[in-house]
């Protein structure tokens, strides 16, 4: 396993992270499968273990917390906050009423007195950065979290949360958690160049594209991921974009062959080989599925390998840019973009 500082933290964390949102129902994952990729993932050297209060609506911080109930020290525990839990309108969001009343409930289903990471799981634009800054700082002071992050922030939010943070004197965030794989390259172009600029922490999510870089989907088989049974359209091959990823992956397989590496191997081998980025997070459903991406632990592309990739997918392009999460707001509300008629 190798081992990168999170940011300017000083915290050394694991190239790969265990990403929990597959605990509990979702991943239809029993409390002892849970443990078991636990105990294999800490084993192999993983440091970090991310999961989100709306994973399950709550389940996965409790099959955490009891996987790790004993050895706490020995983990750098990263929850997140913000996504709708319920039908309650102020149950979401980045207000202060909400973060507090959200981190008590995760640190009581945890089992812990603090987080080391607490993420805003989405930027939340009805609430002001000063807002959701001055709440995540009081929470800092009160020790209930160490750092605090963002996730799937646009580059142009992240800017302006850095200059709220020293406009108000507040702590900043300290990492950013963004969508990033061979497949959807976007983000180089503005976040990561955003996150090397602020020295935050990149903890990338998805990396093998929602299965697409698993070595599960391939040309003339049945795809039968989990994540097709309930995001079919990520899947419908007769969408361009979709058919564009399933070439993609043939060449890259390809690729991954001649380098004599699984196509896990080469999906998260990219990712962590970008500057920016400190860690990549794998989110196992199975032990099985744990054990094929902590093959990809002590994997680092050599430079043809990656100059091969880049021509498969070049540098900054998104094969499926209706999935991208952080588009800014114009872009998808007509209304935005519209000068009001009077």
């Amino acid at each position: 396993m190798q081992y990168r500082s999170l940011g300017t933290t000083g915290v050394q964390v694991s190239t790969l992270v265990l990403g929990a949102m597959n605990f509990g129902r979702l991943g239809r994952t029993t409390p002892d499968e849970v443990t078991a990729m636990v105990d294999a993932a800490l084993d192999a050297g993983i440091n970090v273990v991310d999961t989100a209060d709306m994973y399950g609506q709550g389940e996965s911080e409790e099959l955490v917390g009891r996987a790790i109930a004993g050895r706490r020290d020995d983990v750098v525990l990263a929850t997140k906050a913000g996504m709708p839990m319920g039908d309650e309108r102020n149950h979401r969001g980045g207000s202060r009423r909400w973060l507090v009343t959200a981190l008590e409930a995760s640190l009581r289903r945890l089992g812990v007195d603090h987080v080391d990471l607490y993420q805003l799981h989405r930027w939340d634009p009805a609430t002001s950065d000063e807002e959701t800054l001055s709440a995540l700082t009081d929470l800092q002071r009160a020790g209930k979290i160490r750092y605090f992050g963002s996730s799937t922030f646009p580059a142009y939010r992240m800017v302006q949360a850095e200059w709220a943070a020293r406009e108000h004197r507040l702590s900043r965030y300290v990492t950013e958690q963004p969508s990033y794989s061979i497949l959807q390259r976007g983000i180089e172009a503005h976040v990561l160049p955003v996150a090397e600029r602020y020295g935050l922490g990149v903890l990338a999510w998805s990396p093998l594209a929602s299965g697409w870089l698993s070595g599960a989907v391939r040309a003339g088989r049945d795809i039968t991921t989990s994540r097709s049974a309930f995001m079919p359209q990520r899947f419908d091959l007769t969408r361009p974009a979709n058919q564009a990823r399933l070439d993609a992956v043939e060449r890259l397989a390809k690729v991954a062959d001649e380098a004599g590496l699984t196509l896990i191997q080469l999906a998260l081998g990219f990712v962590t080989a970008h500057p920016a980025v400190t860690g990549a997070i794998v989110g196992p459903r199975t032990i099985d599925h744990l054990r094929s991406q902590l093959d990809a632990a002590d994997t680092v592309l050599r430079a043809d390998v990656l100059d091969a990739i880049d021509a498969i997918v070049p540098p900054g392009v998104d094969l499926a840019p209706d999935e991208k999460f952080d588009t800014p707001p114009a872009l998808l509300d007509p209304a935005l973009r519209r000068r009001r008629m009077t």
